[in-house]
């Protein structure tokens, strides 16, 4: 495994010293070289700001998965699974396992709804209400350690927003 790593390394960069050398060096087209590509630019800044939450939220006693329903829930304090699940963008089968272990940490409820018995409302208990305190210390920590202005998360987060909305719409 070692020696694939040690290649794989190599490989990478080989491709950089020859896209170095200019376009007509041999080097791979720029469309094929990985520090050019934008799913490659997402990929790593993805795994690198939630490492960075891994602390913060291992405080809290949540996983980043967990910590995004508490904040839905945070923001409405009810919310029917289904509801949950789109504001995630996550299926039933990845909430189903996020909600029973909060619940077995007691921090949500979740319960039939009396008006529609297909329907499972999660709800906040004690726990989870005063967990809010304690996970308000996390977005000025992560702002702090993203090194970015007000304007600049911003900007990123609205340019995010649409390269969703445009590869869904796909």
């Amino acid at each position: 495994m070692a020696n694939s790593d040690t290649q794989a390394a190599a490989a990478v960069s080989g491709a950089a010293e020859r896209a170095a050398d200019g376009p007509d060096s041999g080097a791979a087209p720029a469309t094929l070289l990985l520090d050019d590509q934008l799913c490659f630019a997402l990929y790593a800044a993805s795994r690198a700001v939630t490492a960075r939450y891994r602390p913060l939220l291992d405080a809290l006693g949540l996983t980043y998965p967990q910590y995004l329903v508490m904040l839905v829930l945070w923001e409405h304090e009810a919310v029917a699974v289904k509801e949950l699940g789109a504001a995630l963008q996550l299926d039933y089968g990845t909430l189903t396992p996020l909600l029973k272990r909060l619940e077995a940490n007691g921090l949500v409820r979740r319960e039939r709804r009396p008006d529609d018995e297909r329907s499972v409302l999660v709800t906040l208990t004690p726990e989870g209400v005063l967990l809010r305190e304690r996970a308000a210390e996390v977005p000025p920590a992560m702002g702090d350690a993203m090194g970015l202005d007000a304007r600049q998360t911003a900007q990123i987060r609205d340019l995010l927003r649409r390269l969703t909305a445009n590869v869904t719409r796909g």
